[in-house]
């Protein structure tokens, strides 16, 4: 009885019955979107945790994810074709599989990130961290963890497309582009309200659970739907009977549109990475500055989405050759928005990054679903293989930009050496054949408008300048990871990532060292610095006459060393010494040694991404695994940029990872906390005996700077302000335990807000 009534002819209630299933096709994509985003951002900070917060893992991460999409896109394509062409109830019911499985990857990818790192952890020096063999490993293995269920998320596109093409619509043809709408759309919403909301008030794994009952909900609903739907005939020979190839654009090949959408994929996702970090010196070094590029990036590309659907249908011009050279001038214009040379204030400025995107991203939002539906002409395969293409890009692009631009040019040259392929595509198809004039209608000329848009990128090349232009004295220098500021004279000195501020010349960072050491009961062995930061604490730790090793995840903070420190390179030639670029929690991962101090100062803001990983109960048990009998932590917490909930959440990790926990303000008790902490008790030492702990040449160190002339004086300034640690916790009881996932400091709007802990 299903087969006869697919086959029969639809009459006008059915008709309007495939209308309103549409919708439900259209909610479909916009839940599916919002699932996929939020898999995609907590997959990612997951496997930082396992792998190490570097942006080479960051990068493996992003690129599995799409290289899992594009390959579900190509290969549900191949499906529809050869088994699901003329069925639109199996290819609805395949589809409902499809989202099933994504939502069953809520459950699994956490324990297959897990297990990666402990198969690491055991794989000893062939698994050396920052090896080739290290970053095989982890690849492989998150390939294996999240590939099989991104290749379920990209089957989607085409699987849908092939219900929608069964429903006998004759707006058919346009389907990727109706559901690549209702997917931004809800990546949008999923950036919104997962960043804002979802993490702060259920952790990571609460947040994926939801995203994993929406799926399966969406599975539920298109299984019914499989029963229940109104199908089109298919005509006779299905597989046979596919539709025309689609259009030819700009009197170019058909094959050029391949070339577009690889390289559209390749500049947006390339230009998204630049963004983060030329944004970040006015936006904040905080997640909700991320979440605020993603949500303008994806509402831009919604908007120019729509704009091609409603030029579509009211069969308006979509394929004009100006358009390109809108694009690649649009792609330019951010650099003058980043350009430290406007007199306009932090929020100001802020803003003017945010709103400098949007053109770009609206005009790429119109030419991706219009170049699909081109190619594909509704065709589930042609839709797949194209939507691959573009994925494919979307690859390569982040790796280029990351590994390539950003160290060789910087943040402004890199953004204009992006444009120069949209150039390109611009100049061909402007000189190639000149759009055609609707009639009635006055035009741009294609020529022209290219010509206009080349001259203004010129000018911005030659007429803008970097953020680094801001200091007069200055070191600059460019890594994979960051771009590492090292500014001021004298104590003036600063050090800035990605513009945000690290640490100054302060005795602060001398404390850091010199206070766990001298609480030791007995003379320290060695220890071990995590943040090198301008390396004072480092430098402050071997004068104890110990071997000191630091850790620091950026390759050009240490490079920095000597323009902070005079002896820096006596310091960095000692026996004694040594400098490891890695990520802290994952070089003690993957290391066997124990240390009797170890001292961890972490980037600044406390609200900063990834921070939370040094500050955890789950970092703090990683911490014991590597202390000595007797060791002690010593943890800095910069309170003055904090808040009480975090101060609170920070101290229970402490007190319930060790049952010795002290805590003093700092030296003039206005700027932060140092916590000690340690397995074995701590004794309540005086400054005097706390001061004979210490060789000469420490206490020499400690008091190089001040304020006192003495190290029995400089210890009775902190001492002075020991902090209660019930007191510290009761300022905000409520608070959750600071966690890998709960991360109290990065996300606290609701907090701040609406005093939701209180």
């Amino acid at each position: 009885m299903a087969v006869l009534a697919e086959q029969r002819d639809l009459g006008g209630s059915e008709r309007a019955m495939l209308n309103s299933k549409l919708y439900w096709y259209f909610g479909f994509f916009v839940v599916s979107g919002f699932c996929g985003l939020v898999y995609e951002v907590i997959w990612l900070r997951l496997a930082m945790a396992s792998f190490g917060v570097t942006t080479a893992l960051a990068s493996i991460v992003i690129s599995m994810f799409m290289a899992g999409l594009g390959l579900g896109s190509w290969g549900a394509g191949l499906l529809t074709r050869r088994f699901l062409a003329g069925s639109g109830r199996n290819a609805l019911r395949v589809y409902s599989v499809a989202e099933l499985l994504v939502g069953i990857s809520s459950l699994t990818v956490p324990i297959q990130l897990k297990a990666g790192r402990l198969l690491l952890q055991h794989l000893g020096s062939f698994g050396t961290w920052q090896s080739s063999q290290y970053y095989l490993l982890a690849g492989a293995w998150i390939a294996l963890s999240i590939v099989p269920w991104c290749t379920c998320m990209g089957s989607t596109f085409p699987l849908l497309m092939a219900v929608i093409r069964r429903t006998g619509q004759p707006t058919s043809e346009r389907s990727f582009s109706y559901l690549y709408v209702a997917n931004v759309v809800g990546a949008l919403l999923g950036t919104l309200i997962s960043a804002f909301i979802l993490i702060e008030l259920l952790g990571f794994q609460g947040t994926l659970f939801v995203a994993g009952g929406l799926n399966a909900c969406l599975a539920l609903c298109a299984f019914t739907m499989s029963f229940r739907g109104v199908f089109s005939a298919p005509p006779e020979n299905a597989n046979a009977q596919r539709p025309p190839n689609g259009v030819t654009l700009y009197g170019l090949p058909k094959s050029a549109i391949l070339l577009f959408l690889f390289t559209t994929g390749l500049v947006s996702m390339g230009m998204e990475v630049v963004w983060i970090r030329q944004f970040t010196p006015y936006l904040g070094n905080v997640v909700y500055a991320f979440a605020g590029i993603l949500a303008v990036y994806l509402f831009a590309t919604v908007t120019g989405s729509l704009d091609y659907r409603s030029s579509a249908l009211a069969k308006r011009p979509v394929s004009r050759a100006g358009s390109w050279s809108l694009l690649a001038l649009f792609a330019a214009i951010p650099v003058l928005a980043a350009d430290p040379t406007l007199s306009l204030g932090n929020i100001e400025s802020g803003i003017f990054c945010l709103v400098s995107i949007i053109l770009f991203c609206a005009t790429a939002g119109f030419l991706t679903p219009m170049l699909v539906d081109s190619w594909s002409a509704g065709d589930p395969d042609r839709a797949g293989k194209a939507y691959a293409v573009n994925i494919a890009g979307s690859i390569i692009g982040p790796l280029i930009a990351g590994f390539w631009l950003l160290p060789w040019l910087g943040e402004r040259k890199s953004l204009l050496a992006l444009s120069i392929p949209l150039f390109a595509i611009a100049a061909l198809t402007a000189f190639k054949k000149a759009a055609p004039q609707p009639l009635g209608k006055k035009t741009s000329n294609p020529r022209i408008l290219f010509c206009v848009a080349a001259i203004i990128a010129l000018l911005l090349l030659n007429f803008t300048h970097d953020y680094e232009t801001r200091f007069a004295d200055r070191r600059v220098r460019r890594d994979y990871t960051a771009t590492v500021i090292a500014a001021g004279k004298g104590f003036e000195r600063e050090l800035l990532v990605n513009g945000s501020g690290m640490t100054l010349l302060n005795p602060i960072t001398k404390y850091i060292a010199h206070l766990p050491l001298a609480f030791m009961s007995r003379p320290p062995k060695n220890g071990l610095v995590i943040c090198f930061g301008m390396g004072t604490s480092f430098r402050s730790m071997l004068t104890w006459g110990i071997p000191t090793t630091a850790v620091d995840l950026v390759p050009s903070v240490p490079a920095l060393f000597s323009y902070y420190h005079d002896d820096a390179d006596k310091v960095r030639s000692s026996p004694l010494a040594k400098i490891v670029v890695d990520d802290g929690r994952r070089f003690l991962d993957g290391s066997s040694q124990t240390y009797d101090v170890i001292v961890t100062d972490p980037p600044p803001p406390t609200s900063a991404p990834g921070s939370s990983l040094l500050y955890s109960r789950d970092f703090y048990e990683v911490i014991k695994r590597h202390l000595s009998k007797g060791g002690i932590l010593q943890t800095w917490y910069p309170a003055s940029q904090g808040d009480d909930a975090t101060a609170a959440s920070v101290t229970k990790a402490l007190s319930q990872s060790f049952p010795y926990v002290r805590a003093f303000g700092s030296f003039e008790n206005k700027f932060g906390i140092h916590f000690i902490a340690s397995m074995e008790p701590l004794p309540a030492f005086s400054s005097s005996e706390l001061a004979a702990h210490m060789p000469a040449a420490a206490a020499s160190d400690l008091v190089e700077w001040g304020p006192e002339g003495s190290a029995e004086k400089q210890f009775a300034l902190v001492l002075a302000h020991e902090r209660s640690m019930s007191a510290l916790i009761g300022k905000d009881p409520q608070v959750p335990t600071m966690q890998d996932d709960k991360p109290v400091n990065e996300y606290f709007l609701l907090r701040n807000w609406f005093h939701y802990y209180k």
